[in-house]
């Protein structure tokens, strides 16, 4: 049974009147008697008393029209909040971003957003990059801020926005402390303080190591970077971090690496050839525009 067969019932069952009927619905009365019938034939039982021309809803036919006009207000209510979703300046959008930016920039981003969208809402998960790659691949969010994310399932698509330096960090009574630039091989032999495996932060700092030809020897690996910096400001290793926010407050001398040029790129991921609403691509769009502004 379709939605517009119903639609046709309600249209008879309120003027029960099979001609008045076809003439508001502009179909001819056979089809529109047809259609009913076609009704009444699937659910087994006559809808309505016919006396010659005239039509009257029986009981069966009172009962199925309470029915179906909770389906029809379910349906119209349907196409409302879908509609709604996608209305330009409106919507959902589900946004993922790793936690480095947790600590600055998406929360300055989130604060300027309702400056241009103020009827957008937004659901925010911060992750790690395998744990949003997941959730890219899932269809659980729809755009996310990370590095260049590979799935070996979907084809996602990455748009750079901005670059970050990475530095080594030392304990301020390090021997390297006073050194403005540093190569990264001279820390070779150094105790070093990682992030975990599977953060895609980790990927990029073993890439370094192997471009420059060594390996490191890890003492501990971390959840996210303030734990990596308290671990190197406690003397216990160095380390190779972007500037994340509030570094100055620990115990830690930042140094430049000269060789090989250490920094990362971040970008906005989707799930390519996956609809997106009209209120992710604005947001996608206006991502963009707001880091290329910075």
């Amino acid at each position: 049974m379709e939605i517009q067969q119903l639609e046709y019932f309600k249209i008879v069952a309120e003027m029960q009147h099979m001609t008045h009927a076809a003439e508001q619905l502009n179909i001819s009365q056979p089809a529109l008697s047809k259609s009913i019938s076609n009704i009444e034939l699937e659910i087994g039982v006559p809808l309505f008393d016919r006396q010659g021309r005239s039509i009257s809803l029986n009981r069966y036919g009172k009962l199925f029209l309470a029915s179906a006009n909770a389906i029809l207000h379910e349906y119209e209510k349907a196409k409302a909040e879908i509609s709604s979703l996608v209305k330009p300046g409106y919507g959902d959008v589900a946004f993922g971003f790793i936690h480095t930016l947790g600590m600055e920039v998406v929360p300055e981003l989130m604060a300027h957003v309702p400056e241009k969208y103020p009827n957008m809402k937004f659901t925010l998960t911060q992750a790690a990059s395998y744990n949003l790659l997941k959730w890219l691949e899932e269809g659980q969010v729809d755009l996310c801020l990370s590095q260049r994310i590979e799935s070996k399932t979907i084809n996602i698509e990455w748009i750079e926005l901005w670059s970050e330096e990475l530095f080594v960090i030392v304990p301020k009574n390090h021997r390297f402390a006073d050194r403005e630039t540093i190569k990264l091989e001279e820390i070779k032999d150094e105790p070093f303080i990682s992030i975990k495996r599977g953060n895609a932060l980790r990927q990029i700092v073993d890439k370094f190591f192997k471009e420059a030809g060594i390996t490191t020897n890890i003492t501990f690996a971390g959840e996210e970077m303030h734990t990596v910096a308290g671990f190197v400001g406690a003397g216990l290793g160095v380390s190779l971090i972007p500037n994340i926010k509030g570094l100055n407050e620990y115990n830690v001398c930042k140094i430049r690496v000269s060789e090989p040029i250490c920094e990362r790129k971040i970008g906005v991921s989707w799930a390519g050839g996956r609809y997106l609403s009209p209120a992710a691509v604005q947001f996608k769009e206006y991502l963009v525009e707001y880091f290329k502004e910075k």
